[in-house]
């Protein structure tokens, strides 16, 4: 199947072009340009070049956040639009998520961070474990002081078969997974903070996304030690998304939504204010 996938949740647009799972083209763009002015250009250009139809496409694959409340809005509509006009199914993936599929590396935590401003990040926590990509938190909004104390007593805690943890109610750690963020695409992530399931003692960190540098001087400086994640495969891109999307289930354009973690700074200012009557 050709997946066409769109990633817009950050300063950088992308998209690319999979046939089961093969990267047949990328297009990558970091100009500061609005997304809405280049992202279906580029799309189209790529589609052009490669002598790929819209009819040939099976399925269109977006980064759904967490992100840039503009740039998800305009990747998620892209992408809904797209889908509608062809009559196929769309896959939202988690921006996290997707940055993690970028390295295969095993045995290191996988740790995406993105700039969310108000000294926090977008982050969560990943490995591969017998060619799979396990999740170990939920995507959240974190400061780089709790993260750096998290992945400080995670790293300390002794190693656990994620095949074999089950329910958990007794409130220690791990906690229970919530099956539903990995295998469906309609549902917005759960933005409980809650704490992941531990790692193997001694488990380098790697770090992806655009808040990676950031974090890597803020965690060595806290004697964490952690690696930056080779600069083509540390930011977003829609090849981490199209390969995401492979293991989701696809809904149709109408269910897909976006996930924002945290209201929008409108929201925020509207809800501190609150309704002013006259």
């Amino acid at each position: 199947m050709i997946i066409l996938a769109l990633e817009s949740s950050a300063k950088p647009a992308s998209v690319a072009v999979t046939s089961d799972g093969s990267l047949l083209g990328y297009y990558y763009q970091n100009n500061g340009l609005t997304h809405s002015r280049t992202l279906l250009v580029m799309a189209q250009s790529l589609l052009r070049s490669l002598d790929v139809s819209m009819s040939d496409i099976g399925l269109i694959a977006v980064s759904s956040g967490p992100g840039s409340f503009t740039g998800v809005r305009i990747g998620v509509s892209a992408a809904k639009g797209i889908a509608w006009g062809l009559g196929i199914p769309v896959c939202g993936v988690s921006t996290l998520e997707a940055m993690a599929y970028q390295s295969t590396e095993p045995g290191v935590v996988l740790c995406p961070v993105m700039d969310a401003r108000r000294n926090q990040v977008y982050n969560a926590l990943f490995e591969w474990k017998d060619s799979e990509l396990k999740r170990l938190s939920e995507d959240r909004a974190i400061s780089c002081e709790d993260l750096a104390t998290e992945l400080r007593t995670l790293s300390a805690r002794p190693g656990i078969d994620h095949q074999n943890t089950g329910n958990n109610t007794d409130g220690q750690w791990p906690p229970q997974r919530d099956e539903s963020i990995n295998t469906s695409c309609s549902n917005n992530l759960n933005t409980t903070h809650n704490a992941p399931t531990a790692f193997a003692a001694g488990s380098p960190i790697l770090l992806l996304g655009d808040g990676a540098t950031m974090c890597h001087e803020y965690l060595t400086s806290n004697e964490i030690s952690c690696k930056l994640a080779p600069e083509p495969i540390r930011f977003q891109n829609a090849y981490g998304v199209a390969l995401a999307a492979m293991s989701k289930t696809p809904t149709s354009a109408s269910e897909l939504e976006p996930s924002y973690l945290r209201p929008s700074q409108a929201e925020r200012v509207r809800s501190e204010q609150g309704t002013i009557t006259v």
